[in-house]
């Protein structure tokens, strides 16, 4: 006799024969919808990683992870401040920043932010200096008045390397004719793109000390920080706001941009619950299978009930069936979920160059290509909720074959 019986005629049973070959059939539909569901679900879960990464990444390189600022416009004592920061193990790298709103005048009027920063040290918080497009960090020297724009900030303006704009701050002074905002002339040396609107459009980069005289400011707004680990953000921050004391305020990339960050985070979950639907609708032809068999199978069951099988052994059966059918499901989704996640945007790139479209438009969004990023638990997560649902599926399909009665069965046989 094979133990455990239950497996050996459980598995019997998913083998077709001449006379339920529909419900082999129906079988193999309800494993192709379980292994869509989880490909589709896969797959969505990467791309919402991608952009979730995408996003972080782009925005942390115009960013800090932490920043220490003062109860002022500037921050009080900064020489100690910037001492303390750097002997935290967790900071790699610190750069004082001075960072103003103006407007800027070229061939046309922008609003930007102005930040004001130190040439050497800045590299060592962000990687501006890696997405130059024209012109380089180093020709922001002290005294020079000379500017960095934003790529798109430079085509508002209309100006290029080489030309000219005004830039008046909110600072006025006295004149006989009342009070003026300051104003001073920069030359453009450079611009750069990031890939992100808000920076491209918004942002523009000076030396400190220009910013500091043009703003009247007796030092730096803050410094900025970049950490070995920016999830470690906040712990950090807590440590280096208890060793500064009250007068000092230490935020994180997490608080500076929460309300993005959320929506994203949320935006997965949702995705997340709603795909699990699809499974759930999935799921729901494997419960029928399992009542079709159920019902060929009367007259086997009530012959396994009169040589002695319990109901709990009966029971088991039609699980090992209906959960032999999720696993084969799973098995091929992830599968073929992982290698479509893996394999996405070069996928997309070919529907692209064949078709002749684009999906995401740069002159629209921030990101310009679909992104991907495959996560173990994610795949893990999905595997273990579609398992659960499957397992769900065979219980009241088997609770009703245990509960056939072989006198009943048997009778028109």
């Amino acid at each position: 006799m094979f133990r455990p019986l239950e497996l050996f005629i459980g598995l019997r049973y998913t083998r077709a024969k001449r006379r339920n070959q529909f419900i082999s059939f129906i079988s193999a539909v309800s494993i192709v919808c379980i292994s869509i569901s989880v490909i589709a679900l896969i797959t969505v879960m990467s791309v919402m990683n991608g952009f979730d990464y995408q996003m972080k990444t782009r925005i942390l390189g115009a960013i800090s992870h932490a920043t220490i600022s003062g109860i002022g416009q500037s921050i009080e004592d900064w020489p100690r401040a910037l001492k303390i920061a750097e002997a935290n193990p967790h900071v790699k790298g610190a750069a004082p920043y001075v960072e103003i709103q103006a407007l800027l005048q070229g061939r046309a009027p922008a609003a930007a932010m102005v930040r004001g920063i130190d040439p050497a040290l800045e590299p060592k918080v962000v990687d501006i200096g890696q997405h130059m497009v024209h012109g380089k960090l180093a020709a922001l020297t002290p005294g020079s008045w000379n500017i960095v724009l934003g790529q798109d900030l430079a085509t508002q303006l209309g100006v290029s390397v080489g030309d000219q704009v005004v830039m008046a701050v909110p600072e006025f002074r006295a004149t006989p004719f009342g009070g003026v905002p300051r104003m001073r002339g920069f030359h453009v040396v450079g611009t750069f793109a990031m890939g992100m609107e808000q920076f491209d459009s918004g942002l523009a980069l000076v030396n400190i000390q220009d910013a500091e005289k043009l703003n009247s400011l007796s030092g730096p707004s803050g410094i900025r920080l970049k950490l070995d680990d920016l999830f470690n953000a906040r712990p950090v921050a807590h440590e280096l706001a208890d060793r500064l004391g009250q007068i000092y305020q230490v935020q994180t990339w997490e608080q500076t941009n929460a309300n993005l960050f959320s929506a994203i985070s949320m935006e997965k979950k949702v995705m997340g619950v709603i795909l699990s639907l699809i499974i759930l609708v999935a799921v729901i032809n494997l419960v029928s299978m399992l009542m079709m068999l159920v019902t060929d199978k009367q007259a086997d069951i009530a012959i396994l009930r009169t040589l002695g099988a319990t109901p709990r052994s009966v029971m088991g059966m039609f699980m090992v069936q209906g959960l032999l059918v999720g696993l084969v499901g799973i098995g091929f989704g992830v599968s073929l979920g992982s290698l479509l996640s893996w394999k996405l945007p070069g996928i997309v790139k070919v529907i692209e160059h064949v078709f002749h479209v684009q999906f995401l438009s740069p002159d629209v969004y921030y990101i310009s290509e679909v992104p991907s990023r495959l996560e173990l638990h994610d795949v893990g997560w999905v595997a273990l909720v579609t398992f659960a649902f499957s397992l769900l599926a065979t219980l009241y399909p088997a609770w009703r074959a245990s509960r056939t009665q072989p006198a009943q069965a048997l009778r028109y046989e």
